[in-house]
């Protein structure tokens, strides 16, 4: 199986929102949505949660050491305005070197804003709560519509996936259950790093974070297997780390 972590290097173009995550659908305006755009000084650009106003969680691999990060966020006309970030805190487990060997890490990291955000930000799902082979979540990130495409990067885009494999509290795989990962279809790319995944029964909460994405087959690419690092045995870091930046969350 080959999988690729989504927060790679690609040219970005606001003009025209496509119609699809790849395969997803988009939303129209995300003036006010606390799913956000995180972009760096080196071009790269990823996906995170407003979990707090002036609180985003993202996947640590996303604001690795060396790069300067700032939210992109869109007025009700859809200009792009750039958000300072205050500070940066991720997971002391995570490491990059595991990420890339295709194994299971702490990817969660926390961006403090210098300023609020105009959301209401999103609940974290209860740390007890486990992911059954079968069960769906909602998907919502700014990837790329089509790999290697940089046009369609920066639309906030949907897909409802379902749960596959082995779920536990170190990897949920995700599939579009039309396909099974078998041919192209729904399924986080490019840019998605970071998106939150949302339960689909009872109130809507955030169970994870994508980490990973793999082509049809387990090839390279995007449309096949969506790679979710669960918040369950990171949600206590995730509390208490946002109360020694300032801004506390609800236990």
């Amino acid at each position: 199986m080959r999988r690729h972590a989504l927060a790679l290097t690609v040219m970005l173009s606001f003009c025209a929102p496509a119609a699809a995550m790849v395969g997803g659908a988009a939303t129209l305006s995300s003036h006010g949505q606390p799913v956000v755009m995180i972009v760096s000084d080196r071009g790269s650009f990823c996906t995170g949660t407003a979990i707090a106003r002036d609180l985003v969680l993202t996947a640590a691999h996303c604001v690795l050491p060396g790069a300067d990060y700032k939210l992109l966020e869109f007025d009700a006309e859809r200009k792009p305005q750039l958000r300072d970030v205050a500070s940066i805190a991720r997971h002391p487990q995570f490491q990059i070197k595991t990420l890339l060997a295709h194994r299971a890490t702490a990817d969660v990291a926390l961006l403090k804003l210098a300023r609020p955000l105009a959301v209401t930000p999103a609940p974290l799902a209860d740390a007890s709560l486990r992911a059954a082979v079968g069960e769906t979540f909602t998907v919502r990130g700014y990837g790329l519509a089509v790999r290697g495409d940089g046009k369609t990067g920066g639309t906030l885009r949907t897909a409802t996936l379902a749960t596959t494999g082995q779920p536990g509290t170190l990897q949920i795989r995700l599939v579009d259950a039309a396909t099974r990962g078998e041919r192209a279809g729904l399924g986080a790319c490019t840019g998605d790093s970071g998106a939150p995944a949302f339960t689909t029964s009872g109130p809507s909460a955030m169970i994870g974070v994508v980490s990973w994405s793999t082509g049809p087959g387990g090839s390279a690419g995007c449309g096949g297997l969506t790679g979710v690092t669960p918040l369950s045995l990171y949600k206590g870091w995730i509390v208490e780390q946002a109360r020694k930046m300032g801004s506390p969350l609800a236990p």
